[in-house]
């Protein structure tokens, strides 16, 4: 897979190098970063980024309001949430705003590998679908615009 650019989306400086140290060790390009939800839009109108790497609870705008609106401006945006354990309720409403996954913090590389890459193909599955009708019904087009008749494979009188 070519490497994805990600913008990373926490408040907290800590947790903002150590996930980003983290993706470029898994072979990802963190583009950018944002400490608020509304930093968030702004940044994704900016970079349009692969995979967003969403914190939930953020001053001035949280994670799933972020979300919400990134999600209107931005249906294809693959947004996966980062949060703490006991936040369950908070992921389900982040889920619903158009999120494709979560990671729970202290989160380990091979989870956070994990809810990437399930995110990525849930779009590509999409992608691949919509070309694969396409295709069928460009050889639906094509073979109903010659109107030929069949050669017939009965010999001739």
């Amino acid at each position: 897979m070519d490497s994805l650019n990600i913008l990373v989306v926490d408040d907290s400086p800590i947790i903002t190098r150590k996930l980003t140290m983290m993706l470029e060790l898994l072979g990802y390009k963190v583009v950018k970063t944002a400490a608020t939800g509304t930093e968030a839009i702004s940044a994704y109108r900016q970079c349009h980024p692969d995979v967003v790497t969403m914190d939930i609870t953020m001053p001035e705008m949280d994670g799933i309001e972020a979300t919400k609106r990134i999600m209107q401006e931005f249906p294809e945006a693959r947004i996966v949430m980062v949060t703490s354990h006991g936040q369950e309720k908070m992921v389900i409403d982040a889920l619903k705003a158009g999120a494709k996954g979560y990671v729970l913090k202290p989160f380990d590389g091979q989870k956070l590998n994990e809810a990437i890459e399930k995110a990525c193909k849930r779009v590509v599955l999409k992608d691949k679908l919509r070309a694969e009708l396409t295709m069928r019904e460009s050889d639906a087009d094509a073979a109903s615009a010659t109107n030929a008749p069949a050669p017939s494979d009965a010999p001739s009188p």
